[in-house]
């Protein structure tokens, strides 16, 4: 007999580290140069993590190396001043 409940995938804040749904976080993604992006669709190829749609989250992770350390790359002042920028326009 088949179970009628679907997995939802859960993904953990780089940040606050609470546990959620997949879809209820934002995903940031290295991508093939090493800079990171905002993935709002979750579809990007390449290695990500995840943050809370909450502004404290966002500076959180974006502050210091965590972010960093999660993709295991360096990022540039330029690609965290954007990152910030994208944080911002899509929680408001």
């Amino acid at each position: 007999m088949k179970s009628t409940s679907h997995h939802t995938p859960q993904r953990t804040c780089l940040a606050c580290r609470r546990l959620g749904p997949k879809q209820e976080l934002v995903r940031l993604v290295r991508v093939a140069d090493g800079s990171v992006e905002v993935d709002t669709r979750g579809r990007k190829a390449g290695r990500g993590a995840y943050l809370c749609p909450a502004w404290q989250c966002w500076q959180a992770g974006l502050e210091g190396n965590r972010l960093e350390h999660a993709l295991r790359t360096t990022l540039s002042q330029d690609n965290r001043q954007r990152l910030i920028k994208q944080g911002e326009e899509l929680l408001s």
